[in-house]
């Protein structure tokens, strides 16, 4: 296959992706339920940090979680330990989720959740490229990750509403500049909300729960 054919493939593709997640989408929204698309490396802290927010959140709040990975239902289950429940989609090497896949799920999704939540598979050059219907975009760098990450995977950050920082508590033990993250992740995309955070101590965890409850009123406002 030529490169031209190669290119059109993948615009026809990402088209079709768009035209699904658009449309999953507005059902969320006419729902209610406020998404959030989580992006990430592997181990940066996606699982751990929904662990947290279920704590925070529920039963006060309805949580459901979409769980993206390669192989094994791990995470999944790490979710259904909180009590919150959890989808698994097993992509069998594929290195990101689709709309399509959120799409065949949808039956099975609560029409009263307040939010659900998509942790997407650990990679920060795929899923940068698929929308899968959210309102949120959350892009997380982890601080063992090294503070050079933002220019080398740009599309992950000005695709992104919300960097957060995770693993905040090693911050001081490591040669990890949140300055130089900031200051990059912003030149690439200045609406982007940061936030700082330690799942380990609850730091900014609070700050985070906030922005995410006001999002979910906004959301419900603006549609009531």
């Amino acid at each position: 296959m030529t490169k031209r054919k190669e290119r059109l493939v993948l615009q026809d593709l990402l088209g079709s992706n768009k035209k699904i997640a658009n449309e999953i989408r507005e059902k969320l929204i006419q729902q209610g339920i406020l998404t959030a698309n989580l992006l990430s490396s592997p181990g940066a802290g996606k699982t751990t940090l929904l662990e947290k927010l279920a704590k925070e959140l529920s039963p006060a709040y309805r949580l459901g979680v979409i769980e993206g990975d390669i192989e094994t239902q791990r995470d999944a289950e790490r979710i259904r330990a909180q009590g919150i429940p959890a989808w698994q989609i097993t992509t069998g090497g594929a290195c990101h989720l689709e709309a399509k896949m959120i799409g065949n799920l949808f039956p099975q999704i609560p029409p009263d959740l307040d939010f659900l939540f998509i942790e997407n598979v650990g990679n920060l050059v795929c899923p940068a490229s698929y929308d899968l219907g959210e309102k949120l975009r959350l892009v997380l760098l982890s601080s063992p990750e090294g503070d050079d990450k933002p220019k080398k995977y740009p599309k992950a950050f000005t695709t992104a509403d919300c960097l957060v920082i995770t693993k905040a508590d090693l911050i001081p033990h490591l040669p990890f500049d949140p300055a130089k993250v900031i200051q990059e992740a912003l030149e690439l995309n200045p609406q982007l909300k940061i936030f700082t955070i330690s799942a380990l101590t609850g730091e900014g965890i609070q700050d985070l729960v906030a922005f995410l409850l006001q999002q979910l009123q906004e959301l419900r406002s603006s549609h009531a």
